[in-house]
């Protein structure tokens, strides 16, 4: 394997050409640029920074504000807020987290402000100016505050500009997303692409999954689609989130749904005297008995929601749960421990 630290454009179905002029010829080209942060057009938008930006900052600011709500800006405003930052966050919806179970979006958000981050909901910046020791943010609302910096993640594009992609006869969607069939094919057959820059599932190892099932399609003669269906996933907030499947309120559009629901404080926060809560949360088809949705929030959900996961994507049942010996004295007991809906939830289609 041959590796080019140079910029490079697709010049053809078979070809890549270097900014050095050098052209090389391949059989199959894939694309795999990923996503880049997006800052909407505010005034005094060249102010803020990204998550690309923060890492090469020389020092710690003393104040913060992470506009957005996804998966970066949260994470930021805790991992920032842990560190002794003072961090605000704006989301310009009604709750951070957009996607995910409303419950466990409620729980995170609560726990966030209860560990210091300053959360404002239904609010966005109208503009940044500099000012001496720092920048000062006008708010939607009409409020003004100074911060030493301004960490935007409102989300990423696709990586697809300026590639030469279009000029070669491959389709972009609305956001620059490279268009690509069931096995990430594109219109071009010599060209494929995975991960970010295909906008399908931007998630690191979705995009792993993906490239190995690019290998097996173009080198081993044997087509495999990358599989999106019950995706386990981790936020790693403050407390952090682990899910897989569908939230209530999608569930429940589906079929008729029990809800299980435990929140409580786990032993090793109560021995520490911590007031951090931990959220299980079970959504159970009432008629297929199939766990349609697996939620944990708290210390080690990411850890536990991989082998969770491997049970929804298996299609095991309530009642396989209830079967399974609990683990005493840990945490994760309680999914295997609830017994009683904590609602029934009708069909609301």
């Amino acid at each position: 394997m041959t590796l080019y630290d140079a910029r490079a454009i697709v010049t053809g179905p078979h070809e890549v050409t270097l900014a050095s002029d050098e052209v090389i010829s391949a059989r199959v080209i894939l694309v795999a640029t990923g996503g880049t942060p997006f800052i909407p057009d505010v005034p005094g938008a060249e102010l803020a920074i990204t998550s690309n930006e923060i890492f090469d900052l020389p020092s710690q600011p003393a104040r913060v504000l992470v506009v957005g709500g996804g998966y970066i800006a949260s994470e930021f405003a805790c991992i920032l807020n842990g560190m002794g930052t003072k961090t605000t966050q704006f989301y310009r919806s009604e709750q951070i987290l957009r996607g995910f179970d409303n419950e466990v979006r409620d729980f995170v958000a609560d726990e966030m402000r209860g560990k210091g981050v300053d959360l404002h909901v239904n609010t966005d910046v109208a503009k940044m100016e500099a000012v001496d020791g720092g920048i000062q943010v006008t708010c939607t609302s009409g409020n003004m505050f100074e911060v030493d910096q301004v960490l935007y993640a409102t989300g990423r594009v696709p990586n697809s500009k300026g590639m030469g992609l279009q000029e070669v006869g491959v389709a972009l969607g609305r956001k620059g997303e490279v268009q690509v069939d069931a096995v990430s094919q594109t219109s071009v057959p010599s060209i494929y692409a995975v991960g970010d820059v295909t906008d399908r599932v931007a998630l690191t190892p979705v995009a792993i999954r993906e490239g190995m099932a690019f290998v097996e399609t173009a080198f081993k003669d044997n087509p495999t689609r990358p599989d999106h269906e019950l995706i386990p996933t981790a936020v790693f907030t403050q407390p952090e989130i682990g899910t897989v499947g569908m939230g209530e309120e999608e569930a429940a559009k589906a079929e008729t749904v029990e809800v299980y629901s435990a929140a409580f404080r786990p032993m090793m926060h109560i021995l520490a005297g911590r007031s951090e809560r931990m959220l299980m949360k079970l959504i159970v088809g009432q008629d297929s008995r199939r766990v349609l949705g697996c939620h944990i929030v708290g210390h080690g959900a990411g850890e536990m929601i991989q082998l969770a996961g491997i049970a929804v994507k298996m299609g095991a049942t309530k009642e396989d749960f209830d079967r399974t010996v609990a683990v005493h004295p840990t945490a994760a007991e309680e999914l295997v421990t609830m017994s009683t809906p904590t609602r029934i939830v009708p069909q609301t289609t």
